[in-house]
């Protein structure tokens, strides 16, 4: 019987086994001298896989994600200095890789740090519990967390026809809130649930490219960003696909009620707060005439 599973799933599932297989190498050469396919005690082999939920520190298995993802960085402490080390991160820091994007964005990427890549569940954690959180970060920094090879800029060949979602929060009524909501936005990324097509698709068709480029939060005086950047905008991308509106809107959809948890109908517009709003990055550009769409 052919296997449903597809990509890292699948790969997951053959890490699994073969952990298994090699701390019981007496299955595999039996097999071999009968030439029949040997009943394999699966609870026994079970007990010989580690994960990080049962074994924190000798797991013998990851949990790979669908996609492998970069965190970066930027501060007002980090413009202009060729750091040694990113102030950050417990890790030592991920040389810059060469950028992707034109050279009108090669100045701002000069600013700003590649933090480190990760690919799998533990790696995710290992990261998040040795970063400073958002409510702790100075003013004027930011935390991008993108996909592997796309640079957090407009320029970037996988942003130029897309836009973001995001929401303004007042800083002094959500610093005890935005840690949280800055972790579950990650969450929702790397689980690829704010655009679920990457992780439906039908395995025997190409797998398509999730709307999701990357997540964005800042910090500035009296406020704090959450972002999501998708790699298409209703009305900008010439090959548009059908029902791209209704995906987009329910990439905001989720953000809102899912991932921040607001109830539907919730108005959140206000002092120095806005509604979860979609522009396209071309938008972004107009001083008038921008079209938003909100949930």
């Amino acid at each position: 019987m052919a296997s449903t599973l597809t990509g890292p799933a699948l790969t997951a599932s053959r890490n699994a086994l073969s952990a298994a297989m090699a701390d019981h190498p007496d299955i595999e050469e039996d097999s071999k001298e009968s030439g029949e396919v040997q009943e394999v005690n699966m609870e026994s082999q079970a007990e010989s896989i580690r994960t990080v939920f049962s074994d924190p520190t000798n797991f013998n298995v990851k949990h790979p994600l669908y996609s492998s993802w970069t965190l970066w960085f930027d501060s007002p402490a980090t413009k202009g200095r060729n750091l040694p080390q990113t102030p950050v991160s417990a890790f030592p820091p991920t040389p810059v890789a060469q950028t992707p994007g034109p050279a009108a964005a090669q100045g701002w990427m000069e600013d700003i740090k590649r933090v480190i890549s990760f690919d799998s569940v533990e790696e995710f954690w290992g990261l998040y519990n040795n970063i400073v959180p958002p409510s702790q970060l100075p003013q004027k920094a930011n935390y991008y967390l993108f996909k592997e090879g796309i640079i957090p800029a407009w320029e970037d060949e996988a942003n130029k026809n897309g836009g973001k979602w995001s929401i303004q929060l007042p800083k002094d009524k959500n610093r005890g809130n935005v840690d949280k909501m800055w972790l579950y936005t990650m969450l929702a990324a790397i689980g690829e649930t704010f655009d679920p097509s990457l992780t439906t698709a039908d395995p025997s068709s190409p797998t398509p490219a999730s709307l999701i480029t990357g997540v964005i939060v800042s910090t500035r005086p009296q406020f704090y960003r959450l972002s999501i950047w998708t790699r298409l905008a209703p009305g900008v991308s010439a090959t548009e696909e059908g029902g791209l509106k209704e995906r987009i809107e329910g990439v905001g959809r989720h953000f809102k009620y899912s991932v921040l948890g607001y109830p539907e109908n919730a108005k959140l517009a206000g002092p120095l707060a806005t509604e979860v709003e979609f522009l396209s990055h071309k938008d972004s550009e107009k001083k008038k005439g921008a079209k938003k769409i909100t949930v």
